[in-house]
């Protein structure tokens, strides 16, 4: 049976290099807590699937005491747990999966499974409340880069307006760092570099835009090999990487926030919502804030802490299903590392199908 509504939810992200624990009641964030494998993954440029599951494998129990201890609570006051089962790297649900479900099992509280990116979607309400009806979602990560037209999250199928063909934005970024000489992550030392550079310098190529098939879809990968391109036409010379970074930078945000302005006029919608950890990227924010001012749209982006991968976000998914007299899904439930982005619906009678 579904627990009821105004309980206390436990949220476990497990989904690539971040464990999450976050705790929420009723739209409010009681409590999060975030290990990060990322030091570990640093020397190999991008994250190895395989120390990714045995770092969650470590944190998780850390973790979730961790956010239990900041809310001040024990676990047997958990009502109901809600977990990642995907996308992402199939070990590293695993863990994730594996733990909430002893977690679940041992309190006899219920669980449910929760699509990686609408754990997204409702970071946002963390911070400001309820989404509006309907707005567009615009996620970019290392691994997602979607626009999303959103209307009651709860309720409601997700309708998915475009994706990335290649290359996320992030992946972009940390490709690009890496052809730069600079560190893994990629996203935090373009933006660092990007700081003292002139984001006119290089005319790198703005990917997709202004087409009218398919038209908020998204292609970052000849961006890059316009990138690489560049540096290899500097060798035997001195990398003018600012210049590179803050040009590289500018053509994404660009793109990015180009084309989420346009989903929003062509939907008459008034709210852009923009997360995931690219959505940390002092130049996103800052262009995304003023074509949303020039356009009279309202910009929603969750705190840095809420942007990047975090069981907070988890948790806000499990509270709406809660609140929404969602089914649990059933403790033999699996993960999905390639889950379509239609299990993000969260309707109650699909609470199943969004943990399958």
């Amino acid at each position: 049976m579904p627990v009821a509504a105004g309980r206390i939810v436990l949220g476990i992200e497990s989904s690539c290099d971040e464990t999450g624990a976050g705790i929420v009641s009723r739209g409010r964030l009681l409590a999060h807590a975030v290990a990060s494998s990322m030091d570990e993954h640093a020397r190999f440029g991008g994250v190895v699937p395989e120390i990714a599951a045995r770092a969650h494998l470590h944190a998780f129990t850390p973790v979730v005491r961790q956010a239990l201890d900041q809310a001040g609570l024990r676990l047997s006051d958990i009502d109901a747990v809600a977990v990642t089962t995907g996308p992402g790297l199939s070990g590293a649900l695993q863990v994730g999966l594996a733990g909430a479900k002893a977690l679940a099992y041992a309190i006899d509280a219920p669980l449910y499974g929760v699509h990686h990116l609408a754990g997204h979607v409702a970071a946002d309400t963390l911070e400001h409340g309820p989404l509006p009806d309907p707005c567009v979602v615009l996620i970019v990560s290392g691994g997602h880069t979607s626009l999303l037209l959103v209307r009651d999250l709860a309720r409601d199928p997700i309708t998915h307006l475009g994706d990335t063909l290649d290359d996320a934005a992030g992946e972009c970024f940390d490709k690009v760092a890496r052809v730069f000489g600079l560190p893994y992550p990629g996203g935090p030392a373009i933006d660092r570099a990007a700081r003292g550079g002139d984001p006119r310098a290089v005319a790198f190529p703005r990917p997709l835009t202004g087409r009218t098939e398919d038209p908020y879809a998204f292609s970052f990968s000849g961006l890059k090999t316009a990138a690489a391109r560049w540096a290899e036409g500097h060798r035997g010379r001195e990398l003018p990487v600012a210049d590179g970074a803050a040009s590289l930078q500018e053509a994404i945000a660009d793109v990015l926030t180009r084309t989420a302005l346009a989903a929003c006029r062509d939907h008459g919608v008034g709210t852009l919502v923009v997360v995931g950890g690219v959505a940390a990227n002092s130049r996103v924010r800052a262009l995304a804030e003023e074509r949303c001012a020039a356009a009279g749209v309202r910009l929603r982006v969750p705190p840095m802490t809420l942007c990047t991968d975090n069981g907070a976000m988890i948790a806000a998914v499990g509270d709406l299903l809660v609140r929404a007299g969602a089914e649990p899904a059933p403790l033999d439930v699996s993960i999905d590392p390639s889950a379509p982005l239609e299990y993000a619906a969260l309707t109650p009678g699909a609470a199943a199908a969004t943990a399958a």
